[in-house]
């Protein structure tokens, strides 16, 4: 009777587990969704990264308007110099303000915005603001990267 229960036993538990072609038809089948969803997946971050660029862009033309309406309408002039004035807390006297930004913005792949004014971008009436895009590299606003003033 001991035998009897050992071989019923061996023959259920051999058949419990998959075998190596069902093992490998499922990895198969995982492969081809997998190879289907990551594209969609890195084009969607891609899209994320650039509208929380524009994003930031768009916070600093609002702060750089607040600092034109406080100074008679003009923009401040220069480069890269013009963030460390917008963040700072003191004006241009030393008295103490709140600053117009809470700190420098940087853009989506962690590089600080580029500024320019007076500037041959937005027809030279307003700042031109722009990221160096996901090459890291300045192209004035071209390539990939990310501007104020639309398609170049």
């Amino acid at each position: 009777m001991k035998r009897s229960m050992t071989r019923k036993l061996i023959r259920n538990s051999s058949r419990n587990a998959f075998t190596l072609l069902e093992l490998l038809i499922v990895l198969a089948i995982l492969g081809v969704i997998a190879a289907m969803v990551v594209p969609n997946l890195l084009g969607s971050q891609k899209k994320a990264n650039i509208q929380a660029t524009e994003s930031s862009i768009h916070g600093l033309e609002q702060a750089l308007k607040l600092y034109a309406v406080a100074n008679g309408g003009e923009y401040p002039n220069g480069g890269q110099e013009v963030f460390e004035l917008l963040a700072s807390n003191k004006d241009s006297e030393g008295n103490a303000v709140d600053p117009l930004l809470p700190e420098i913005p940087k853009d989506a792949w962690g590089q600080q915005l580029m500024y320019e004014y007076p500037s041959s971008k937005n027809n030279g009436t307003e700042p031109a603001i722009w990221s160096l895009g996901p090459n890291k590299s300045d192209e004035q606003g071209s390539g990939d990267d990310v501007a104020n003033w639309g398609e170049t």
